[in-house]
């Protein structure tokens, strides 16, 4: 065993885990077989659609000025929709979100002759940023993510 601690430094080593440890059992499956994942459950290829509609999304909305957010999920849709229930239930989401908050900027651009339309503008680029990265941050952990402030235009 271990002698008695003294002071605030553990002994040499650090502590063993509650209820010992069995070196056979530990570590990870040998050969990193982990094996597939369980049914219902979005594969790899799933995933990066999702990431591609979410984050391309976002990067869209940054790039175009608040206007082009829908293209990435779009051509997440396109390439990916009829094969994968789970990348067209990402890329709808992405897509019905992203469609109404370009609008928005648009409007909002098209307003800026009057202060306040500028702010629209920014305001609906920024939204269109934020929740486009969580959504794909929770689609990365095979989540579908309910964009809140989103209409449906597409199902």
């Amino acid at each position: 065993g271990y002698p008695p601690p003294t002071g605030d430094v553990p002994p040499p080593g650090g502590y063993p885990p509650p209820g010992g440890f069995d070196p056979k059992g530990a570590g990870y499956p040998a050969g990193g077989a982990y094996g597939a994942p369980p049914p219902g459950y979005p594969s790899a290829e799933d995933k990066t659609w999702a990431l591609v509609a979410h984050f391309g999304g976002a990067a869209g909305m940054f790039l175009g000025g608040g206007t082009l957010g829908w293209l990435a999920p779009l051509i997440a849709l396109l390439a990916r929709g009829n094969q994968s229930p789970a990348a067209r239930a990402h890329a709808v989401a992405a897509l019905n979100f992203q469609i109404l908050w370009s609008i928005i900027a648009v409007v909002g651009w098209i307003l800026s002759c009057i202060i306040i339309g500028i702010f629209i503008g920014f305001a609906a680029t920024i939204i269109g940023i934020i929740f486009g990265v969580v959504a794909g941050l929770k689609a990365n952990e095979g989540q579908l993510y309910r964009y809140p402030m989103s209409a449906t235009f597409i199902k």
